[in-house]
């Protein structure tokens, strides 16, 4: 019974610390799955006037924190 118990409260852990949760940012459509251990932001957004391209558009991942992945553009 015990064993079972330990299961379960590791497996609710376990999802707290792994499933995102989306949040859709306000700034041209970019959308941001944070959970616990990791973060990844799909990036559309509009570029401040007089930059060489209207939108940044790409990818970031951060887990604990720390920048992994960038693909912006």
């Amino acid at each position: 019974m015990a064993k079972k118990a330990a299961a379960g409260m590791f497996a609710i852990l376990l999802a707290a610390l792994l499933i995102p949760i989306p949040n859709h940012l306000k700034d041209g459509g970019t959308v941001q799955y944070r959970a616990v251990l990791y973060s990844v932001e799909k990036l559309h957004k509009l570029n401040p006037p007089g930059s060489q391209s209207e939108y940044q558009k790409g990818t970031v991942v951060e887990i604990l924190g720390i920048e992994v992945f960038n693909n912006t553009k």
